[in-house]
């Protein structure tokens, strides 16, 4: 039985310059805010709600631990929390490899209930402020 990935959306990411907590325990921790986000495709459209929404990274040697929070609001007026965690190499600076994450979601809205029980793959890239990834549910 083969995995298929099945395109779900492409999500359009413009961050705030990050906040430096500093080197702890679990290694050098940054808070990068989301000043803005949109979601793309075929079966889901909207724009990030809200002010809670933030990359939380934590970089130990070589590699970028991602921990995110994002809720969106559809063009229909749904309301869909994603969240994902996802990691990449940044031994060649950051952006200079792919950003992997695994999103999930939460919806009270029977429209959009389907993304209550899929599991979500995606890949990003980062240029400067701007980070764009490309989402595919797994089948």
């Amino acid at each position: 039985m083969a995995l298929e990935l099945i395109p779900l959306c492409t999500v359009a990411v413009t961050l705030r310059d990050p906040i430096a907590v500093g080197d702890g325990p679990a290694g050098m921790r940054l808070i990068y805010e989301v000043a803005e986000a949109t979601v793309t495709g075929d079966r889901i459209n909207g724009r990030m709600i809200g002010q809670a929404s933030a990359d939380w990274l934590t970089i130990t040697g070589t590699t970028v631990s991602l921990d995110v929070r994002v809720t969106f609001e559809t063009d229909d007026g749904a309301i869909i929390l994603a969240q994902y965690l996802g990691r990449s190499d940044v031994s060649q600076g950051a952006g200079a490899a792919p950003i992997y994450v695994a999103p999930r979601f939460e919806t009270g809205d029977e429209r959009y209930a389907w993304l209550n029980s899929i599991q979500a793959a995606g890949k990003g890239v980062l240029d400067g402020s701007q980070l764009t990834y490309e989402w595919y549910e797994l089948r």
